[in-house]
């Protein structure tokens, strides 16, 4: 009687968290038709968005957008994980808020390898 009570709550669960999962992707690709891009960061002002020439940008075959999130391995081997904020085309350079809450850009000739660990509003 116990383990059913527990299996069945687990699996009560997982099907929440699965529709919460579904709600929140379904909300941003909303927010997306409307060309908002909520970024849950407070070190990203106004200022850091006005900044950037390109919200969508291609770098070394691979496409990216304002809110995808990203592991940029640099030329020196180091590894940072963040959310993009945009492109700067002048400079060659894209911003990025990392987990700290920090904002860094990234010379994209000191750029070695990027990988995209999740694209905005994409399901799955």
């Amino acid at each position: 009687m116990f383990l059913s009570d527990i299996v069945l709550v687990l699996l009560m669960f997982l099907l929440v968290s699965i529709i919460g999962y579904v709600l929140v992707v379904i909300k941003e690709r909303l927010y997306l038709n409307d060309n908002m891009i909520v970024l849950g960061k407070k070190s990203v002002t106004q200022e850091h968005i006005d900044d950037t020439d390109m919200k969508f940008f291609s770098i070394g075959g691979i496409s990216l957008k304002t809110g995808d999130e990203i592991k940029v391995i640099l030329s020196n081997n180091s590894k940072v994980n963040g959310i993009v904020i945009g492109a700067k085309k002048i400079k060659k350079e894209i911003l990025v808020v990392t987990s700290n809450d920090e904002i860094r850009s990234f010379k994209i000739e000191k750029i070695k390898r990027i990988r995209i660990v999740s694209k905005y509003g994409e399901f799955f």
